[in-house]
């Protein structure tokens, strides 16, 4: 999880992706110095401010691309682009095509010619269950996303409580993974939620857990913008399955994107929540008399 620094930076980094800021105004913001504030967000999120900035403000146009009639230049200009050519060029280098040939083929794809949404219930590769499956609905958003074109969205459908929840998961064989310590990230993004976060499980061959978190100490509530969110565990060798998502408890919306999984060495500490390390060295109070 990102430090309250690099997560301010990211909020005033959305308050203000059409505005004329750079790096200085940032910093104000936050009290840093510029180059104290660029190691520390380059640290945490693997890109400099710029980077995210300009992949933020490409997601944005992708958005007035596919929902509005602006012009091109328009949405360069709007989102800060110093000229149409410009943002041609980095439109294209990220989404692998120019933007008017991504809206043309995107609106047809998706039906929007005829002013019609898309309602998927299904997502590939992705299932939904949980306690209350069938008061929660899975699908793809093509409106509000990271990075890319689309989102996973799982939200409730009810008056849900906390002590119900619905899940947006995957299952993997173990195989690759064994012996390595791995961390599975994400983006979340949330509205008015009960309470949510990522979760993460490897069972062995008797379906039996041998680590797990689920974010439950570090859970996320009510509404927040796009953060950066990590869970890091042990594959131990007898390790025959792997389970990951999304969990929504109670009511709200969360959106998740940019899901990845990465080998990492002993210096990133795991985040175990079945490990023996708060466990008493010995037993307490075995006559009840204390």
């Amino acid at each position: 999880m990102y430090s309250e620094v690099t997560k301010e930076t990211i909020r005033y980094i959305e308050e203000h992706l059409q505005d004329d800021w750079f790096l200085e105004h940032y910093a104000n913001e936050v009290g840093y110095s510029k180059f104290h504030l660029s190691r520390i967000f380059k640290k945490e999120t693997g890109q400099t401010i710029s980077d995210y900035i300009r992949k933020r403000r490409l997601a944005i146009a992708a958005m007035y691309l596919l929902y509005s009639d602006e012009s091109i230049i328009h949405i360069a200009f709007s989102l800060q682009f110093q000229s149409q050519e410009a943002f041609t060029r980095s439109f294209k280098e990220l989404y692998n095509m120019p933007p008017g040939k991504y809206r043309k083929l995107m609106r047809t794809i998706s039906g929007m010619e005829e002013n019609e949404m898309s309602q998927t219930t299904t997502v590939k590769g992705w299932m939904l269950s949980g306690s209350h499956p069938g008061d929660y609905r899975m699908e793809t958003d093509d409106k509000v996303f990271h990075t890319g074109t689309k989102s996973g969205l799982l939200y409730a459908t009810g008056d849900m409580d906390e002590g119900q929840f619905g899940t947006m998961m995957q299952s993997v064989a173990a195989d690759r993974f064994r012996g390595k310590r791995m961390k599975m990230s994400c983006y979340l993004k949330t509205e008015e939620v009960t309470k949510c976060g990522a979760w993460f499980r490897i069972d062995n061959q008797s379906g039996d857990v041998v680590q797990f978190d689920n974010m439950d100490n570090r859970s996320i509530t009510g509404t927040s913008d796009w953060n950066y969110y990590k869970v890091v565990l042990d594959v131990p060798a007898e390790s025959a399955s792997m389970h990951f998502g999304v969990l929504l408890a109670g009511q709200g919306k969360v959106w998740a994107d940019g899901f990845k999984f990465e080998e990492v060495d002993e210096s990133e500490p795991t985040t175990n929540m079945m490990g023996s390390e708060n466990l008493p060295e010995e037993p307490l109070n075995l006559g009840f008399d204390e």
